[in-house]
């Protein structure tokens, strides 16, 4: 059976101050700040140079410092459940060696959000896997995802911004989901934050 592993690395880094007033968002969580394309383009090549996927990366700013946060994936034999995930230790291990070398000689990782000390952490999505791309929403039909959008959406029951129902899939820029026994039509330009929500009642019924 496969681990869900997050092994977190301390870069060798000054990390600068943060913002007394950005440090948590509205839900008292660590506040993202948009990753820059450039920080992307480092990662992605070495995931996929080790056989990975990248889920996700963001810069994170906590009372702390800057955390710049990594989720990697590797595709599941099949007949493999979602909670079992892919990803050893050693392929964080790997990512978070790679990454840490391509910052220290990229422009990325000299100046902006990362000039500064940070700490780099590199895990498996997790069974509460974050939704991303279009191709994830896809991806992951059927399941149930919970999702929560920049600005109101309107729905048969009014107008709202946090989601929960069953994944129905995409059409065209467009993710579809069922609430409230509606289905839903929610751009995907327009979520914030998205990600699954694992029955473990399932499990339980299989042992």
């Amino acid at each position: 059976m496969f681990s869900e592993p997050n092994f977190p690395i301390m870069t060798r880094r000054e990390a600068p101050p943060a913002a007394p007033d950005a440090a948590l968002d509205e839900s008292g969580e660590a506040a993202s700040v948009e990753t820059p394309a450039a920080l992307e383009a480092i990662v992605l090549p070495i995931c996929r140079a080790l056989g990975l996927e990248l889920v996700d990366v963001r810069i994170a700013r906590e009372p702390g410092g800057a955390v710049l946060r990594v989720l990697i994936d590797r595709e599941r034999p099949p007949g493999v459940p979602l909670h079992e995930s892919g990803v050893s230790l050693d392929d964080c291990t790997d990512v978070s060696r790679d990454l840490s070398t391509a910052l220290d000689v990229s422009e990325e990782g000299s100046r902006g959000p990362l000039s500064g000390r940070y700490r780099l952490e590199v895990s498996s999505p997790g069974v509460d896997r974050p939704l991303v791309k279009l191709a994830d929403f896809a991806r992951f039909a059927g399941e149930t995802v919970k999702l929560t959008t920049r600005t109101p959406i309107a729905t048969p029951a009014g107008e709202r911004r946090k989601f929960q129902g069953t994944l129905l899939g995409v059409s065209g820029t467009q993710i579809r989901l069922t609430q409230d026994g509606h289905e839903v039509l929610v751009p995907h330009a327009g979520i914030i934050k998205a990600n699954l929500v694992f029955d473990w009642t399932r499990v339980n019924a299989r042992t």
